[in-house]
C-alpha cells in the first residue's frame, strides 16, 4: 500500500475515531487497515494515535500530521481535477448528504438518474438531519433547506419549501379548525422534533413565539405525519413533507395566513469542488428534477382539495 493510500486511511481513522468505521466507509478489511496504520506509524518511527479497550485519540504527533495529510490529500485531488478538466466523465466515489425525508423523496430520484448515467460513478447517500461538516465528513455536496450559515460554500437554489401546520378533516370536523394563533392551546399537538427543537413555535414574518404543549412528541416527521393522519392532532412539518397528504385529502394545512416565510433550497459544496465533474453531474441532474418537479411552497400549490372540512371552506371565504 503507498503512502498516498496510508494517508487517506489514517485520515479516515482519525475522523471517525474508529478503525472498524474506517475500513468500512474505505471498503477495506480491518485488518488491512490496521497494517496500514501500524506500517505508516514505523515509517515515521511516531505513535499518531493512542489506542485503549475503549478509546482512540491522535497524539500529540498524530494531530500536526492530520494537518498535513488533509492538506497533501486535498492538492492531489485538486491536481487530479485540473488535469482531467472540467468537462473530464464522472468517475469514482461521490458521497451526497440531506434530510432524511427529503432525500428519501426528492434527492434518492437524483442520485438514481445520476447513476443511470454515469456508469463509472458510485455514489453514498447519507441521510441525516444534522447539518454535516461537508469538509470534515468528506461531503461532496449536500443538499440543504434554509438560511446557509457557512458563507464559503458554494450554493445553487433548487427551490423553496415552507412551515405548514396541518391535520386531518376528521381531526378538524371533530375539534374545529383554530381561526387565531392562540386556539393552539386547546388543540392536540404533535411536535416534530426535527423541525421544532423546542416547543415554542414561531410564525409571521416577525416570528412570533407560540408555546405549545406536545400530546405526542415524535422524533420522524414520518411518524408525525401518520399520527396528524390518523387524527391525533395537529403538528408542524415543511410543505414537501406533506404536499402528497394535502393532494390527497389525508390533511388540510391551516392558520396560513400566519405561515413564516418560505425557506430556500440549496445544492451546496466546498468551493475546492467547483471542477468536479461528480459534483457538476449532481447539481445539472438535480436542476432537472426540479424544473420537471417544482419545489414550491404551500402558498403556491393552487386550489386546496375538495374534501376540506365545511369550517375550513367557509372560512377561506
Amino acid at each position: 500500500m503507498d503512502r498516498l493510500d496510508a494517508m487517506r486511511i489514517f485520515a479516515a481513522v482519525a475522523k471517525l475515531g474508529s478503525f472498524a468505521e474506517a475500513a468500512r466507509r474505505l471498503r477495506l478489511s480491518p485488518s488491512a487497515v490496521t497494517r496500514s496504520i501500524a506500517g505508516l506509524e514505523d515509517q515515521l518511527g511516531l505513535t499518531l494515535l493512542s489506542r485503549t479497550t475503549r478509546s482512540l485519540r491522535l497524539t500529540a504527533r498524530g494531530e500536526i500530521y492530520l494537518g498535513s495529510c488533509g492538506q497533501i490529500l486535498e492538492d492531489v485531488e485538486a491536481a487530479e481535477r485540473r488535469v482531467r478538466g472540467e468537462n473530464a466523465a464522472p468517475r469514482g466515489e461521490m458521497k451526497v448528504a440531506a434530510p432524511i425525508v427529503f432525500g428519501r423523496l426528492h434527492v434518492l430520484p437524483v442520485v438514481n438518474r445520476v447513476l443511470s448515467e454515469h456508469r463509472a460513478l458510485s455514489i453514498r447517500l447519507s441521510l441525516s438531519d444534522r447539518i454535516v461538516n461537508l469538509v470534515d465528513e468528506g461531503v461532496d455536496v449536500a443538499v440543504r433547506i434554509g438560511q446557509l450559515a457557512d458563507s464559503r460554500l458554494i450554493a445553487v437554489k433548487l427551490g423553496a419549501v415552507s412551515r405548514v401546520l396541518v391535520a386531518s378533516p376528521g381531526y378538524l370536523e371533530r375539534r374545529g379548525a383554530p381561526e387565531s394563533l392562540g386556539e393552539l392551546a386547546d388543540h392536540d399537538v404533535v411536535a416534530f422534533e426535527g423541525v421544532d427543537a423546542t416547543n415554542e413555535w414561531r410564525f409571521g414574518d416577525r416570528g412570533k413565539i407560540v408555546r405549545v404543549e406536545p400530546r405526542l412528541a415524535v422524533n420522524g416527521a414520518d411518524a408525525a405525519i401518520a399520527a396528524a393522519e390518523a387524527g391525533v392532532g395537529i403538528t408542524r412539518t415543511l410543505s414537501y413533507q406533506v404536499r402528497a397528504s394535502v393532494s390527497a385529502g389525508r390533511l388540510v394545512p391551516i392558520l396560513q395566513d400566519f405561515a413564516p416565510p418560505p425557506s430556500p433550497v440549496n445544492a451546496v459544496y466546498p468551493a475546492r469542488r467547483i471542477a468536479s465533474a461528480n459534483v457538476a453531474a449532481f447539481v445539472k441532474a438535480a436542476r432537472e428534477h426540479f424544473r420537471a418537479n417544482p419545489l414550491v411552497p404551500v402558498e403556491e400549490w393552487g386550489s386546496p382539495p375538495s374534501n376540506r372540512p365545511r369550517q375550513q371552506s367557509r372560512d377561506a371565504h
